[in-house]
């Protein structure tokens, strides 16, 4: 999805006139992503573990508004619900996890590195989640096809050096999203609600108001950074 920013979300985030393509932006995080950046919008599918598809999406932004990308926010990626052990996953599993988040991350941040405005205002943000710090059981495909994604974008902000392009990869907590809510058992919430000091879940604007910052000027700062955003549950 591309996004144009007709009037900044608050006089401290000035995004004028500056372009940027969110994936999964039609539900989830990236839907208030793409709320809270922009007021103008154009929706594009995109399957972005095909090549071609990534560049279609950009081919697609800057017809719309007649401008390279300033920014790419990655947020499309597949979990992996089977929870199977490696002993028990199959080969065309771990192929199609890792289509999507490898090398749908890989595709887009390619593109992204070569065809994003230089100069200033270029961001690349991706995503995963914190509970792959914790190797969890059932969790060894996703959790390596999206560590593979955090070592691509920590190099990438190096490779990008005098383009002004900064590139960070956020991991938020649990986040109470339609999928959440839809998969999760009421004890199951409980859990994940005490485990935070603020003794809630986190919502997706909070996280849209981390990707708010990121992407703006002062946010430049920050580069190669891999943000933790879960309201303490990790401590």
């Amino acid at each position: 999805m591309a996004a144009n920013p007709t009037s900044p979300p608050s006089s401290t985030l000035p995004l004028q006139d500056r372009v940027a393509i969110v994936t999964r932006a039609t539900s989830g995080i990236g839907k208030v992503v793409v709320l809270h950046l922009a007021s103008l919008a154009i929706v594009v599918h995109a399957d972005i573990s095909n090549l071609e598809q990534i560049k279609a999406l950009f081919d697609a932004a800057e017809k719309a508004f007649q401008s390279q990308a300033h920014i790419l926010i990655a947020c499309a990626r597949t979990e992996d619900l089977t929870l199977s052990s490696i002993a028990n996953s199959t080969v065309e599993h771990f192929d199609r996890i890792l289509k999507v988040n490898t090398m749908g991350t890989f595709f887009c941040i390619r593109e992204a590195a070569n065809r994003l405005k230089r100069g200033g205002g270029g961001r690349i943000i991706t995503f995963s989640g914190t509970f792959l710090n914790g190797y969890l059981l059932g969790f060894a495909i996703y959790s390596a096809t999206m560590k593979a994604t955090e070592a691509m974008m920590k190099v990438i902000a190096k490779e990008l050096k005098g383009t002004k392009i900064t590139a960070n990869y956020v991991m938020p907590g649990v986040i109470e999203t339609e999928s959440f809510n839809e998969h999760k058992s009421e004890e199951t919430v409980k859990v994940y609600t005490n485990a935070s000091p603020l003794l809630r879940l986190g919502k997706p604007k909070d996280v849209a108001a981390l990707i708010g910052f990121l992407v703006s000027d002062d946010g430049e700062w920050a580069n190669g950074q891999v943000i933790t955003l879960d309201g303490g549950a990790s401590l």
